[in-house]
C-alpha cells in the first residue's frame, strides 16, 4: 500500500507541475506567445499521459479490483464510482492528448488516486492501532454503527451516481463542452471515504486511548465510549452534511475535478483529525485528574 501510494503521490507532484501552463493560458496572449505555449502544452500533456498510467495501472489497482467485486455481487461499492470518475477523466484525456483538440484531466486523476489512498492508508493505520486490544466496549453497538455508516454510505453513492447522469444531461443540452469536466468532479465527490472512515477511525482512536490509559473502572469506561460513539456520529453526519453541501455547486460547474479530489481528502483529513482530537482530550483529562489527585 505504502509503494502505491508513494508512487501516486511522486507522479502527482510531476503531473500538477506539468498541468500549469495548460491553466495560464489565455486567448489574449500575443499569437507567437501562444503558438510557443500550445507546442509546450501538447509535449506536457504527453509526459502526463505517461507519468499517469502507472498510477492507473497499478496504484488504482485496489480500486479496480473492488469496483469488479461490488459488480460481481450486484451492489454499489464505493470503488464503483471511484472507477467511473478515473475512466471518465483519464481517457477522454487521453483521447484529447492524441488529437491535439479538447482539455486533459491528467491532474486531476492523480489527485484523486493520491488522495483516496490517502484516506484508506489513514483508516488502515487507525485500525491497526488497536489490533489486539481488549475492546472493553460492546461489540454489538459497533457492529450497528458500522453497519449504519455502511447504509448511509451505499445510498448516497446511488444518489450520487444517480444525479451525476440527471446533471450530465441537463449540461449536454445546456453547454456539451461542460458535461466532462462537471461529471468527474461529481464522481469524484461521490466517493464516501470519509463516510467509511468516520466509524471506523473515531473507534480505533478510542481503544488506542484506554490502552494507553489502564486502570479504568466500568463507569468510567462506559461514560467515555459513549462520548467516542457521539464523535464517530460527528464524523458520520457531518461528512455527509460536507457531501450534499458541496453537490449543488459542484452541479453548477462552480467546483473543478482537482478541486473535487481536494475536498475528498479534506473531508478525511477532518475525520482524522476529529478522532485525534478526541484521543488527546482523554489522555489531557486523565493527567489533568492524576495532577489534581497527587
Amino acid at each position: 500500500m505504502l509503494a502505491k501510494l508513494g508512487l501516486a503521490w511522486l507522479m502527482m507532484m510531476q503531473v500538477s507541475t506539468l498541468a500549469l501552463p495548460g491553466y495560464l493560458r489565455s486567448s489574449s496572449m500575443a499569437e507567437d506567445t501562444l503558438i510557443t505555449l500550445d507546442w509546450a502544452i501538447y509535449l506536457m500533456n504527453w509526459a502526463s499521459l505517461v507519468m499517469t498510467l502507472p498510477v492507473v495501472l497499478y496504484s488504482a489497482l485496489p480500486i479496480w479490483r473492488g469496483a469488479l467485486a461490488a459488480l460481481r455481487e450486484g451492489r454499489m461499492g464505493m470503488d464503483v464510482p471511484v472507477a467511473l470518475g478515473i475512466v471518465a477523466a483519464f481517457f477522454p484525456s487521453a483521447y484529447a492528448t492524441w488529437t491535439q483538440n479538447g482539455h486533459v484531466y491528467f491532474d486531476s486523476v492523480v489527485m484523486f488516486v493520491s488522495f483516496l489512498l490517502t484516506a484508506r492508508y489513514l483508516e488502515l493505520a487507525a485500525r491497526q492501532s488497536c489490533e489486539g486490544l481488549r475492546l472493553p466496549d460492546d461489540i454489538q453497538v459497533r457492529r450497528r454503527m458500522e453497519a449504519q455508516a455502511d447504509r448511509i454510505a451505499g445510498l448516497f453513492v446511488t444518489l450520487q451516481i444517480s444525479i451525476t447522469l440527471v446533471v450530465a444531461l441537463v449540461w449536454w443540452r445546456l453547454d456539451p463542452a461542460q458535461v466532462l469536466p462537471i461529471s468527474v468532479a461529481l464522481l469524484v465527490m461521490s466517493c464516501p471515504c470519509a463516510l467509511a472512515m468516520a466509524v471506523p477511525t473515531a473507534m480505533a482512536a478510542g481503544d488506542a486511548t484506554v490502552a494507553r490509559m489502564g486502570g479504568l473502572g466500568e463507569s468510567q469506561l462506559q461514560a467515555y465510549y459513549a462520548q467516542v460513539r457521539r464523535v464517530a456520529n460527528q464524523n458520520l453526519y457531518g461528512s455527509l452534511a460536507w457531501h450534499l453541501l458541496a453537490l449543488p455547486l459542484a452541479a453548477m460547474g462552480w467546483v473543478a475535478p482537482w478541486l473535487a479530489a481536494l475536498s475528498m481528502l479534506l473531508s478525511s483529513l477532518a475525520v482524522v483529525i476529529n478522532a485525534w482530537r478526541l484521543s488527546w482530550r482523554s489522555q489531557t483529562a486523565t493527567l489533568d485528574t492524576i495532577k489534581a489527585m497527587a
